[in-house]
């Protein structure tokens, strides 16, 4: 069964490298709009996550309209994903534009050996990894989740690392992720705003208390970097444009911030870019569920959080 699944993904990848990148975009979209009409389930959950956040501003025919969109961007962006990991260097000023490199080059400046970046499910997001040709002097990483099926993570790997980024499995490789922070000036991007589990700190994400990663905020404060969040925009039909935001402060007068804190800066940042263009997130995710809280009595902070697990970069 792998084998064949291997075979159907080698086969898919070859022919929508093959394809116009427009034309991929045209195919994702419609491929989206279907799934809209035949996934119940993940309709339903767009849909309600949707209204909790916008209902008192949309209409249910608008909340409706909303998701259809979604789903159409969601195809979209996947599609792209495959097509745009084959693209050089000289391709994807084409079609991706990065604002806000100044402001990671200045925060380094004198602090630590990299940056960390708190990224998310937003537009093409695989275009992150491609955002090092606008943001020179940074070795670009990440973390992500290896899937079951060795095979398929090797060629959904293969895709990636033509990038030039490092990828991190966050179970096995924390002991490489470690000696690559202490020994380069890496911008370290992790995807965190989805559902953290039971390890996560509950922190308000349009208003409603929600598992957050920790590990953007931990990670910046135990490697001394500055944490900026960088956000994929689409801007038209395939074409992004990433930006990286102001930096979020981890320290007041040169003690650490509770990891709280700078993880509800971090949330508000996400909010904002959600705000600015609906469509472009990632509403099919349960990013509400609920979670055992622990009791806590005193903020945390990097000494007293938990080991920090970043979102899969899936």
């Amino acid at each position: 069964m792998e084998r064949l699944l291997v075979l159907i993904a080698r086969a898919l990848i070859a022919l929508l490298q093959a394809l116009p990148l427009t034309w991929v975009a045209r195919l994702g979209r419609a491929g989206g709009g279907l799934a809209y009409v035949l996934d119940a389930r993940h309709r339903r959950v767009a849909t309600e996550n949707l209204r909790q956040c916008f209902g008192a501003e949309l209409s249910p025919p608008a909340i409706r309209r909303l998701a259809r969109e979604n789903f159409r961007r969601v195809g979209e962006n996947f599609s792209c994903a495959v097509r745009t990991a084959a693209l050089s260097a000289e391709q994807i000023p084409k079609i991706l534009t990065v604002s806000g490199g100044e402001r990671a080059r200045a925060a380094l400046a004198g602090r630590g050996r990299g940056v960390v970046v708190a990224i998310g499910h937003f537009g093409n997001f695989e275009l992150y990894a491609r955002a090092n040709l606008f943001v020179p002097g940074f070795q670009f990483a990440t973390t992500y989740r290896a899937l079951r099926q060795p095979a398929l993570n090797a060629l959904l790997q293969d895709l990636r690392e033509r990038s030039g980024c490092l990828y991190f499995e966050r179970r096995s490789d924390a002991s490489a992720l470690r000696e690559a922070m202490n020994s380069r000036r890496v911008m370290l991007g992790l995807l965190a705003d989805q559902h953290a589990g039971d390890r996560g700190l509950p922190v308000p994400f349009f208003g409603r208390e929600c598992s957050t990663s920790a590990a953007p905020a931990v990670l910046a404060l135990r490697y001394h970097c500055p944490l900026h969040v960088a956000i994929c925009y689409r801007t038209g039909p395939a074409r992004w444009h990433i930006e990286i935001g102001d930096e979020i402060p981890t320290a007041v007068d040169g003690h650490p911030r509770p990891i709280e804190d700078i993880a509800r800066d971090m949330n508000h940042a996400y909010e904002a870019a959600v705000r600015r263009d609906p469509a472009n997130w990632f509403w099919v995710h349960r990013r509400w569920k609920s979670v055992h809280r622990r009791p806590r009595h005193t903020p945390v902070t990097e000494a007293t959080a938990p080991q920090p697990v970043a979102e899969d970069a899936e």
